[in-house]
């Protein structure tokens, strides 16, 4: 038998004080609430203006400096144009020092970006064999608060962990508003049931620091067709059917759909009609499906680089991808300067655009004149750097003067024949360098533009990391120099002229 202790009622006073703190916690709560939907909102709608442009980021090719990171912009998603004067935006200085197939990536909110990419360089002599079996299984991350000042790069191992993994390819990433966290995935050759091929694996981040154990994404089920670049889109306005959609090169060009990014995909179809394959049937060969919605909201396009031919990236452009018999081809773009390799594609908002040209924007071309021998002008031979009367070939006495590499309130010399080459101090001596993304070379490649040291209608310029030295030349051999006297601040002072 069991007893039951009874509780005797609370006296009006002591109920009314309850009532009270239950009154006074539920306002504090819904302020809080209120407080943090406020901000919440805040950050949606900066990170929700109007889209005004495009960037893409990509690599070029085999190259000596191709296979790093280079960005272009468009205003109307056709016709693009190089920034940095069409050299390396940011550089790798980790793993096998060059990076392909960049997917640059936005948060929520609008206030952090990320750059992730394959670690392969096969300009060093890498075979595209050893690249797939014996390849690096990690990818290199940037990151950024503004879109134009990127952290040094980072070495994420997120594939070492799948058994007999050869690398890890052409990696994306995309927000899973579900989890509130990101999914990146990736290609990776390994065995798997008995079969080694490339299939796509994934793992969650919330700060592409930290990942989840890689899991398999998506496998193919011939046992010898594999499959890689696959890209995800996202259709808020679900036209079609279904809130995602993602290309794959798997011998074609597969799409396909789904409410959810880890759930179940339908096939929708590929681009055989269109004569496009990847390597299946004939056909134009392409590889590296890049998605890129139009601003106008209605429309995307899906460019497509026809690796084959070397002919670079081609847009065909669709209304409804709820069909690949919507995609049709377009007749008129223009990629630039610089050929485009795998990469990805942001839209961007007017804030943002402001930012990004306001630092990579094209410069003009000019040359360097030097004071006291107004004959003479700076220029580049065997890499060493002088000045010279009647400069031949003209190019290699040509400059753009861009923001300096070092940040804020510095200039650097980027060559205009060789717009991967800045020109930096080495043991107090001036020449010609690629651009290896370290913080030296952006330190010794950076300089302040002052008053010119003999005429203030000129200008000297004072090293960024030695600044009581200053480029001047002597027996018309430039290198960093303190200046004592008349001479020396003739031989520091320059001008810039077209």
């Amino acid at each position: 038998m069991s007893s039951t202790r009874k509780t005797a009622p609370a006296s009006p006073v002591v109920a009314l004080r309850r009532s009270m703190t239950a009154t006074v916690a539920m306002l504090a709560v819904l302020a809080l609430l209120t407080c943090t939907w406020v901000v919440a909102t805040a950050q949606r709608a900066a990170a929700l203006d109007p889209f005004t442009g495009y960037l893409m980021a990509h690599f070029t090719g085999e190259s000596t400096s191709g296979e790093q990171i280079y960005l272009a912009h468009s205003t109307d998603g056709l016709n693009w144009s190089d920034l940095n004067n069409g050299a390396p935006v940011v550089v790798s200085t980790v793993g096998t020092r060059g990076v392909r197939d960049p997917a640059i990536v936005r948060s929520p909110q609008g206030d952090r970006y990320w750059i992730i990419a394959t670690d392969l360089r096969i300009a060093s002599g890498t075979s595209w064999s050893d690249a797939a079996n014996r390849g690096s299984t990690s990818l290199v991350v940037w990151e950024s608060t503004n879109l134009v000042d990127w952290s040094e790069p980072r070495l994420v191992n997120v594939a070492g962990g799948i058994p007999g993994a050869g690398n890890a390819w052409a990696p994306e990433a995309i927000y899973d508003p579900a989890t509130g966290d990101y999914v990146v995935y990736w290609a990776t050759n390994a065995p798997r049931d008995g079969v080694t091929k490339h299939r796509i694996y994934y793992s969650r981040t919330r700060d592409f620091r930290t990942f989840s154990t890689a899991q398999l994404y998506i496998d193919r089920p011939s046992s010898t067709q594999g499959i890689i670049d696959t890209q995800i889109v996202e259709s808020p306005t679900s036209v079609g059917g279904y809130r995602y959609y993602r290309a794959s090169a798997d011998g074609h060009i597969t799409i396909e759909g789904s409410n959810s990014i880890l759930g179940t995909w339908t096939t929708i179809g590929n681009l055989s009609h269109m004569g496009i394959s990847n390597g299946t049937g004939g056909g134009n060969v392409v590889e590296g499906p890049m998605w890129m919605p139009f601003n106008n909201g209605t429309s995307w396009a899906l460019w497509l680089d026809q690796y084959a031919t070397s002919r670079g990236y081609m847009p065909i452009r669709s209304t409804n991808l709820g069909s690949t018999q919507n995609f049709q081809t377009v007749s008129s773009y223009n990629l630039g300067g610089t050929r485009k390799r795998h990469g990805s594609i942001l839209q961007i908002t007017a804030a943002e655009r402001s930012r990004v040209l306001g630092r990579w924007a094209s410069t003009a071309v000019s040359r360097v004149q030097s004071y006291n021998f107004q004959d003479r002008y700076l220029r580049h031979a065997n890499y060493d750097v002088r000045i010279d009367p009647n400069v031949s070939p003209a190019q290699d006495g040509q400059w753009r003067i861009v923001p300096g590499l070092a940040g804020s309130g510095t200039v650097s010399f980027q060559s205009v024949n060789h717009p991967d080459h800045y020109l930096r101090h080495w043991d107090l001596d001036l020449t010609l360098a690629r651009y290896d993304g370290t913080a030296t070379f952006r330190s010794d490649a950076s300089f302040r533009a002052v008053p010119g040291l003999a005429s203030s209608s000129w200008t000297s310029y004072q090293s960024y990391n030695f600044p009581d030295r200053y480029l001047r030349h002597y027996g018309y051999v430039l290198r960093l120099d303190t200046i004592t006297d008349a001479t020396g601040r003739a031989d520091a002072t320059f001008r810039a002229v077209s």
